[in-house]
C-alpha cells in the first residue's frame, strides 16, 4: 500500500509545470479575447459613469387598471428584461402613481433598452383570413388565387418565414389576389366563428338587430382592410389598435423589405401560455437566428387544435400569424396538426433581435402599456472622486498585506505576491469580458467586493504556508513538507472558500440592486481564489522547493528550520502509539 502512494506523490511533484502552463495559457487566451473584443476596461455602473434616464407613463388602454399591483408587476418585468442577471446596474422604479423611471448605465445600448422596457410584448397566434402586399410592391407581386393549394412550394425569398415544429414548413410568400379585396374577404369574415366585439347588439334590440350589426361590422372591417396600406408607418402603427384577443383584426408584417397587410381571426393561443423562449442559431437549415418557444400544457393543446383546423383549409387560410404587439412577425402555414408543445419564430433576425424577443417572451407581457415621456442623460451620482477613493482604499489594503507578508514570510512573500498578481489579472480580464457578455457593470459595492477578496485570497496562502512550516517544525525537509502540507491545507482552503461562496450566493439571491453587484464580485473572486491556489500557488511552491535558496532553509526564505524551532530530523521507526494530528 505504501509504494503506490509514494509513486503518486513523486508523479505529482514531477509535473507542476503542466498546471502552471495551463493557467498561463488561460490568462493569455482571456487577455487576447479582451483585446479582440475591444472592451479593455470594465463597464462602470450608473453611480460611477452616469447613463440614460427614461421616464415612462402608464396608459390604461389594455383593459387593466392603473393601480399599485399592476405598476409593481410592470417594474418587476422591466427590471428582468434589462437586468436579467442583476449585475448590469440598470435601475427601474416607480415615480408617483403613473410613471416609471428606468436608469440605464453608460455603455449599455440605450435604444435596445428603451425598446425592451417600453414594449408590451403581447403575443398572439391568430389564424390568417386574408393577406396582401401593399404599397408599390402590390402592383408587382404575383397574384395567384386565394384558394390555391395548401401544399404550394414555399418562396425562397420569404426571409421572415416561420416554422412551428417539425411538421411545419416555411411560409409561402404572401401574395395579392384578384379577389382578396372583394368576395374572398367577405367570405373569410363570414367563416369567422367568433364575432367582433363591435358586432354585439344591445339587449333591447330586435331579433334581427344582431345580424344587422354583425353585417355592418364586417363591412366596416372589410373597408378598413381594403384601405390599409402597411407601407405607410402611420397606418401600420394604428392597424388593429384596440382590438381584443377575441376580435377579428388587422395587422401588418414585413417580408424581404415588403410590407403585407393581414386580416386575422380571433387569437387561438395566447403568449402567456408560452412556458419558455430562447434564441438559438440554426446551423442545419441556414435559417439563421430563431426564437424557440415551449408551451405549457394548456397552450400545447390549443396549438395542436388550431394547427389541425388550419391544415384543412386552403391558402392563405391554412396559415396563422404570430402577432407581437400588433405586428405580424411571422406567418407560417401548416399541413397537419403539430403536437409536442413547441414552436419556432424564424426570419431575418440578428442575434440581438432574437435574444431581445426571447427575453421579452420569457419574462412575460406588461400588464399596462406605456408611453415614453422623456429621455435624458444623467451624470454620475458619485463620480470619479468616489471611484478614486475606492481604488485608493484597495491599494492601501493591498500594500498593507504585502508589507505583512514580506515581514513575516520573507522569501515566501514572493509566491504570495505572484499569486495575488495572477488573481488580480484574472479578475480584471473577466470583469472586462463580462461587461459585453452579460451586461456586468462595476459599481462601488462591486469594488468593495473586490477589495474584500484580497483578504480571502491572502488567507488561502497563509493557510498553506503555515502547514508547510508545521511540517518543517516536525523535522521534515522542504520537498516532502510541501507535499505533505498540501492535502490538509487544501481541505481547509476549500471549506473556507465554500463558506464565502455560499454567503455570496445567498446574498445575490435574496437581494436586489447594487448589493447584487457586491455579491457577484465576491463570488467571482472566491472561485478565482480556488483556481489560483490549485493551478498556480501549489505548483509554484513545488518548483521552488527544488531550489537551493528555499530547500537549504535560508534565513531569508521564511523557511529556516532554526527560526521555526524544528525538531531533529525524523527517523523511519515504528511508532508505539497513534500520533495526534496537528491542526491549524
Amino acid at each position: 500500500m505504501a509504494a503506490p502512494k509514494r509513486g503518486r506523490s513523486a508523479s505529482a511533484q514531477s509535473k507542476p509545470g503542466r498546471a502552471l502552463a495551463l493557467i498561463l495559457i488561460a490568462i493569455v487566451a482571456l487577455t487576447g479575447g479582451m483585446f479582440l473584443s475591444g472592451h479593455t476596461t470594465p463597464r462602470l455602473g450608473i453611480d460611477l459613469a452616469g447613463g440614460t434616464s427614461i421616464t415612462l407613463e402608464a396608459k390604461a388602454d389594455q383593459g387593466s387598471a392603473i393601480n399599485k399591483a399592476n405598476m409593481d408587476t410592470a417594474v418587476e418585468i422591466m427590471n428582468r428584461r434589462v437586468n436579467g442577471l442583476g449585475v448590469s446596474e440598470a435601475e427601474v422604479q416607480t415615480q408617483g402613481d403613473r410613471n416609471i423611471i428606468v436608469n440605464i448605465p453608460k455603455g449599455t445600448n440605450s435604444k435596445e433598452a428603451r425598446d425592451q422596457v417600453g414594449t408590451t410584448a403581447k403575443l398572439y397566434f391568430r389564424p390568417v383570413l386574408a393577406q396582401e402586399a401593399t404599397g408599390s410592391a402590390a402592383a408587382t407581386s404575383p397574384s395567384p388565387s386565394a384558394s390555391g393549394s395548401s401544399t404550394a412550394s414555399p418562396s425562397p425569398s420569404a426571409s421572415k418565414s416561420g416554422s412551428t415544429g417539425e411538421k411545419a414548413t416555411s411560409s409561402s410568400s404572401p401574395s395579392a389576389s384578384a379577389t382578396s379585396q372583394g368576395r374572398a374577404v367577405t367570405d373569410a369574415l363570414k367563416a369567422d366563428s367568433t364575432p367582433s366585439a363591435s358586432a354585439s347588439a344591445s339587449s333591447s334590440a330586435s331579433p334581427s338587430a344582431p345580424a344587422t350589426d354583425a353585417s355592418s361590422a364586417q363591412a366596416k372591417l372589410q373597408a378598413q382592410y381594403t384601405a390599409l396600406d402597411c407601407s405607410k408607418k402611420e397606418q401600420r402603427t394604428t392597424a388593429g389598435e384596440g382590438a381584443k384577443p377575441a376580435d377579428t383584426t388587422l395587422g401588418c408584417g414585413e417580408i424581404s423589405g415588403v410590407w403585407y397587410k393581414y386580416l386575422l381571426g380571433p387569437a387561438a393561443v395566447d403568449g402567456t401560455e408560452v412556458k419558455k423562449a430562447q434564441a438559438v442559431f440554426d446551423t442545419q437549415t441556414a435559417a439563421g437566428w430563431q426564437v424557440t418557444m415551449t408551451f405549457n400544457g394548456k397552450g400545447s393543446k390549443k396549438f395542436a387544435d388550431i394547427t389541425g383546423q388550419l391544415a384543412k383549409n386552403t391558402q392563405p387560410q391554412n396559415e396563422f400569424g404570430i402577432v407581437l404587439d400588433g405586428e405580424v412577425v411571422s406567418s407560417p402555414y401548416v399541413s397537419s396538426s403539430i403536437t409536442g408543445g413547441s414552436a419556432q419564430i424564424s426570419g431575418s433576425f440578428t442575434q440581438d433581435e432574437a435574444q431581445n424577443l426571447a427575453n421579452m417572451l420569457s419574462y412575460g407581457a406588461l400588464p399596462l402599456s406605456f408611453q415614453e415621456q422623456s429621455v435624458t442623460t444623467v451624470t454620475a451620482a458619485l463620480g470619479g472622486d468616489q471611484l478614486h477613493a475606492g481604488l485608493l482604499a484597495g491599494a492601501i489594503g493591498l500594500l498593507l498585506v504585502v508589507i505583512y507578508l514580506v515581514a513575516y514570510y520573507r522569501g515566501l512573500s514572493l509566491v504570495a505576491m505572484a499569486s495575488l498578481l495572477v488573481s488580480g489579472i484574472l479578475t480584471y480580464v473577466l470583469m472586462a469580458l463580462l461587461g459585453p457578455a452579460i451586461g456586468f457593470a462595476l459599481n462601488l459595492p462591486a469594488v468593495c467586493g473586490a477589495i474584500v477578496a484580497i483578504g480571502i485570497t491572502a488567507d488561502s496562502f497563509i493557510v498553506y504556508f503555515e502547514r508547510i512550516r508545521d511540517e518543517i517544525r516536525e523535522g521534515r525537509s522542504l520537498r516532502p513538507a510541501v507535499e505533505r502540507a498540501w492535502p490538509r491545507a487544501r481541505r481547509t482552503i476549500l471549506v473556507s472558500d465554500f463558506v464565502s461562496f455560499l454567503a455570496a450566493a445567498v446574498l445575490f439571491t435574496v437581494t436586489v440592486g447594487k448589493v447584487q453587484g457586491f455579491a457577484f464580485t465576491l463570488g467571482l473572486t472566491t472561485v478565482l481564489d480556488v483556481v489560483v491556489v490549485f493551478f498556480f500557488t501549489k505548483p509554484l511552491m513545488t518548483l521552488l522547493a527544488r531550489r537551493k535558496f528555499f530547500a537549504s532553509g535560508s534565513k531569508w526564505s521564511g523557511l529556516d528550520p532554526k527560526s521555526l524551532g524544528a525538531k531533529p530530523p525524523l527517523r523511519r521507526t515504528r511508532r508505539s502509539g497513534p500520533v495526534e494530528t496537528k491542526e491549524a
